[in-house]
């Protein structure tokens, strides 16, 4: 049985689900078209959807970006996963790094915030999909699949929205 729930739902449960991870896999595509991924720590996160990342102005994913700014940044425990689709930008907003700024940072910019290289990398998410099978929903997950094993058939679960839905932002 398919349980819905409204999309303010959706994307309170999303945004719960983002608050958890620290760190992230950015997908860029290459100039050739290939997809080009790499962790980055997450600077910031916002209830829209909206993802900051501090990064180098020097490094292949800004070029990257500049050709094409649809990204791909994936999240991932264990028991939950956050897919986000979205467009990127390169800011040099020294307010806004200076809000950001993280001094676990310094490791790549070693002037610290007023590092010239230093820039934030803003995506705006247009959409999400996550799926959650920690706590009580990974329990009624878990029983589900068992059920469905046993009878032959596929998880109820895979039909709810508490445990996986796709959202527009």
């Amino acid at each position: 049985m398919a349980t819905t729930i409204s999309e303010t739902e959706k994307r309170e449960h999303l945004n719960s689900l983002m608050k958890e991870f620290d760190t992230a896999m950015l997908v860029t595509r290459t100039a050739s078209g290939e997809l080009h991924s790499r962790p980055l720590a997450i600077a910031d996160k916002r209830g829209d959807g909206t993802l900051y990342f501090a990064t180098s102005v020097e490094t292949q994913k800004v070029s990257q970006i500049g050709a094409d700014p649809h990204v791909n940044v994936s999240m991932q425990d264990k028991r939950r996963f956050v897919s986000v689709t979205g467009t990127a930008q390169l800011v040099n907003d020294r307010a806004l790094i200076d809000q950001l700024w993280s001094e676990a940072w310094r490791i790549w910019f070693p002037q610290g915030k007023d590092d010239p290289s230093l820039r934030i990398l803003i995506v705006q998410a247009t959409e999400a999909t996550y799926w959650d099978a920690a706590g009580l929903e990974g329990l009624r997950y878990l029983f589900d699949s068992a059920k469905a094993y046993v009878l032959g058939t596929r998880p109820d679960s895979d039909n709810d929205e508490r445990h996986t839905a796709h959202v527009r932002l």
